[in-house]
């Protein structure tokens, strides 16, 4: 592999070369390590040989430089001479005399690489040839590399006094260079694409450019179809690329690998320079100079390590304990300087469990540890990091041994793995529980173990942390006040059975209460512009975050069971993006199942579906504990509004834990299942389910229709099974509890009604209907309101009018995917259009010849005048016939007549 960006460099060495040929001249090769050093002075031997130099060369070495002799003697047996066991002072001047007269046969090169590590005897060697290089033949080329320190500054002073002395120092590549040494390993169009990359991993150190060919090579042999074509595709960086880079820090002194695993552990840390003298016991100025040195080879960008691989390569020869050592100095240090927790838990983490860290036991020299991963925890909590801080938590419940300390930090991680998943917070709500009776948790803690206790069925445990609030002997921290009473407050609107509202006199001054007072409100009072104003009120004022994501929750519920659908959907699309953008699995699904219910009220049973089952990807089934009856729901009624009764009864073979019906999902549940029994005919079965959710509603105070218009579904039922007097009862109950208010329940109770209303009463009450979902934004209730309305339509003997209604109703079903009523509608149209065809054929019967002619001329857009003209009669006898037409065919004016084409095919 030819030479690259080196031109100028050889040019002069090679000047010297013809210099040294006729008198003596010396050079010094310099650079960075890796950067092509040794390869550089290989292509320099080869010149000299050819231009018929001998050539005498030894390389010094860090780990010989004790060998006294080692560098001399690797000069005479370069030049096939004995070497010298014991080097004395007479004996270097016999070997300077006999190289003079050797010289005098012939030019001579003499090269020693990594002068730097040369040994004491053979570097004053060297001095004594400079300081006869005037009597020599010869060029003296040494290569130094930079490392922390100056090596051997008698020597570049002796070089520099040298008439023909030249200083090169080889610098890393260019992106133009690494490009041209790719191309000829893979061509220049492959060049062309892994040059940039290349130069970016490499920083242009030429060392680490052809490891990386290496690497890529054996990638590209490795992968499929990769004959013919080998350097295709993304950059590959592999082991020989991490060897390489380790290999040179351990050619340099033990100080550059030492800076380097400091660097590898602090990976980027905010004054890392700074840090790693301390971390290696070392003077400033010496780190500073290791530092400089990493730099300038390449090796770090920034600050770190130039690559991932390299990092790892360097961290991997640590061993376990050694690193786990520096990432607790990095701490220590990190901690003594006021950093971020986060900062500093980052290095204890890395440092690994407690038992294994021998300066972080329990009593060690870390007392602040604790302490400093618990705010680290609440800052990546605030920072929406719920797993960082999990990982916080639990190591700081490793290394605390006090009792009230380790009940705050359970419970702080209870509810932080509850965020990422309701079952891993399961193992700690036992010592919660215990803590709870021994007096160590605080009431705040207790109420939301009992709304953890909830959530999983333990109702019994949870009745006891309720029971046990306020109840210490010790003040109450009025702080707490407003968390209690808003989680109270959220508790009664989700187990309303089983806790009982904290309610006060006068304005919550805290948004949560708000949002789930304005939720309850709603629940036992319908629709209500005060809560809506309440909820939106509370979801301004609040931030998605862990103390307020089910307030919020509770907000949103308010305005859809308020039918405001477009604000509900819209705040819930809100949150569930904020959610999603927070990568807190359970607020994702919980939002995803709440809009999927939203959906399902604005008639979009496709999307609802899709929603509910993304929200169970998220969290799975078992992990929803009693609320799982709200995904479940939403994913039964949407695969039976679309007809899929199949997966409807997969959904409702999911195991639910009994606990699920002492919850506000409990019901949303049981009205699902109802509806699909109604859809498989089992009605006996749906009027179990709905007489439950009667009495349940009714002992919460929740029986409201905006919530579950279960009287409305248990009146099909009883249609069903021929019980019209027990159908129309419970239908008129709900239209009176709905109230005169235009709401989707009113209109649900008003389908209700009519169909178990006489036939000639079903069109006005189903109009009004019509009227109410044409504003609430139902697409699919109204799709079902039009349906039954171009039915009554037709039953009363109207089927012109029905046909524009079923038209519409069909459209409606077609973009909800409701095939169930696509069927109905397109069965129902059917029929009305030969229904229509048939009382239009009768109505025309009834028309003269002459009517007809009259009426065909009228439909296709003529005048009076025109008509007249074209019969030949008089525009006084057109206007009797069009007075009679219209009475014949029923219609009022021109527009409601047929068309021409259909007029005459008619008279065909």
């Amino acid at each position: 592999m030819r030479l690259v960006e080196r031109e100028r460099e050889l040019a002069e060495l090679v000047a010297l070369l013809c210099q040294g040929a006729h008198g003596g001249g010396a050079a010094l090769i310099g650079g960075g390590i890796g950067c092509g050093k040794t390869e550089f002075l290989a292509e320099v031997k080869r010149l000299a040989l050819g231009a018929g130099f001998e050539v005498l060369s030894g390389v010094g070495s860090w780990a010989e430089r004790d060998a006294q002799g080692g560098v001399l003697n690797q000069l005479l047996r370069s030049a096939g001479r004995p070497a010298v066991a014991e080097i004395t002072m007479d004996a270097l001047y016999q070997l300077c005399d006999e190289l003079v007269r050797a010289s005098a046969n012939g030019p001579m090169l003499i090269c020693v690489d990594d002068v730097q590590f040369a040994d004491r005897v053979s570097l004053h060697g060297i001095l004594k040839l400079l300081q006869r290089l005037r009597d020599l033949r010869a060029v003296l080329v040494f290569v130094d590399c930079a490392l922390s320190r100056p090596a051997h500054p008698e020597l570049h002073a002796e070089l520099i006094r040298q008439p023909n002395y030249r200083r090169v120092t080889l610098g890393r590549l260019s992106a133009a260079g690494v490009t041209a040494l790719l191309a000829q390993e893979f061509g220049a169009a492959s060049a062309a694409v892994l040059g940039a990359a290349c130069h970016a991993v490499s920083g242009g150190n030429p060392l680490l450019v052809r490891a990386l060919i290496q690497d890529h090579r054996r990638a590209c042999a490795a992968s499929p179809g990769a004959v013919g074509e080998p350097a295709t595709g993304e950059l590959s960086v592999g082991e020989v690329y991490g060897d390489a880079v380790l290999g040179s820090l351990y050619r340099g002194r033990p100080v550059l690998l030492r800076t380097a695993q400091a660097l590898a552990v602090l990976d980027g840390c905010q004054g890392a320079r700074d840090l790693v003298a301390r971390l290696i016991g070392e003077e400033p100025d010496t780190a500073a100079r290791a530092v400089d040195t990493l730099d300038t080879a390449g090796l770090l960008d920034g600050g770190r390590l130039r690559h991932p691989v390299a990092r790892q390569a360097v961290l991997d020869s640590l061993r376990a304990t050694d690193r786990a050592d520096l990432h607790v100095r990095a701490a220590e240090q990190l901690y003594q300087d006021g950093a971020q927790a986060t900062r500093v838990s980052h290095h204890l983490l890395a440092a690994g469990p407690a038992a294994t860290l021998p300066t972080a036991d329990r009593g060690g020299r870390l007392p602040w540890a604790v302490s400093v991963m618990r705010e680290a925890a609440e800052q990546h909590l605030a920072g929406n990091r719920a797993a960082d801080a999990r990982r916080c938590l639990e190591a700081a419940l490793r290394l605390s041994d006090d009792d009230r300390t380790r009940v705050g930090l359970r419970a702080l991680l209870a509810s932080t793995v509850w965020m990422l998943n309701p079952s891993i917070s399961t193992p700690h709500l036992g010592e919660l529980a215990i803590a709870l009776r021994e007096g160590l948790l605080p009431d705040r803690s207790a109420l939301i173990l009992a709304k953890y206790l909830l959530w999983h069925g333990r109702f019994d445990e949870a009745a006891e942390a309720i029971a046990r609030i306020g109840t210490r002997p010790e003040r109450p921290d009025p702080g707490d006040a407003a968390e209690i009473r808003a989680t109270r407050e959220l508790l009664s609107a989700t187990y309303p059975g089983l806790v009982a509202p904290d309610r006060e006199d006068g304005e919550d001054a805290d948004p949560r209460i708000r949002a789930a007072g304005a939720l309850s409100r709603v629940l036992a009072e319908g629709p209500d512009a005060t809560a809506v104003a309440q909820a939106e009120a509370a979801m301004r004022a609040l931030r998605l975050g862990k103390s307020t994501q089910e307030w919020l929750m509770c907000a949103v519920a308010a305005l859809a069971f308020a039918d405001r659908l477009e604000a509900a959907g819209n705040w819930c699309d809100h949150w569930l993006e904020e959610s999603r953008a927070r990568h807190v699995p359970l607020w994702v699904a919980e939002f995803a199942s709440l809009r999927a219910s939203i959906a399902l009220r604005q008639g979009a049973p496709v999307r609802a579906r899709q929603l509910a089952e993304a929200a169970l990807a998220q969290v799975p089934a078992a992990s929803w504990g009693v609320c799982i009856g709200g995904p479940l729901a939403n994913l039964v009624q949407a695969a039976t509004d679309t007809g899929d009764l199949a997966a409807a009864a997969e959904y409702l073979q999911v195991a639910v834990p009994d606990g699920m019906f002492c919850s506000r999902f409990g019901l949303y549940f049981l009205h699902a299942r109802a509806r699909y029994h109604l859809a498989t005919g089992r009605a006996y079965a749906a009027l179990d389910d709905l007489t439950t959710c009667g009495e349940l509603v009714r002992a919460w105070g929740f029986d409201q229709p905006t919530l579950l218009p279960w009287r409305s579904e248990a009146a099909r039922a009883h249609l069903a099974l021929g019980d019209l007097p027990q159908a129309r009862e419970l239908a008129l109950e709900e239209l009176e509890l709905a109230g005169e208010r235009p709401v989707r329940a009113r209109a649900v109770a008003l389908r209700a009604v009519a169909a178990t209303s006489d036939r000639t009463e079903r069109p006005r009450l189903l109009a009004k209907a019509v009227e109410i979902l044409q504003s609430c934004g139902d697409r699919l209730q109204l799709a079902g309101a039009l349906a039954d309305l171009g039915r009554a339509h037709a039953e009363t003997g109207h089927p012109a009018q029905a046909r524009p209604v079923l038209g519409e109703a069909l459209r409606l079903a077609e973009e909800a995917g409701a095939a169930p009523l696509v069927r109905e509608l397109r069965a129902a149209g059917a029929a009305v259009v030969g229904t229509v065809a048939a009382d239009r054929a009768a109505r025309w019967a009834r028309l003269s010849e002459a009517e007809r002619r009259v009426a065909v001329l009228a439909a296709r857009g003529h005048t009076n005048r025109e008509i007249a003209e074209r019969l030949t009669v008089t525009v006084s006898t057109v206007e009797q016939h069009i007075t009679r037409i219209f009475r014949k065919l029923g219609v009022r004016t021109r527009q409601e007549l047929p068309t021409a084409r259909v007029l005459e095919a008619t008279v065909k």
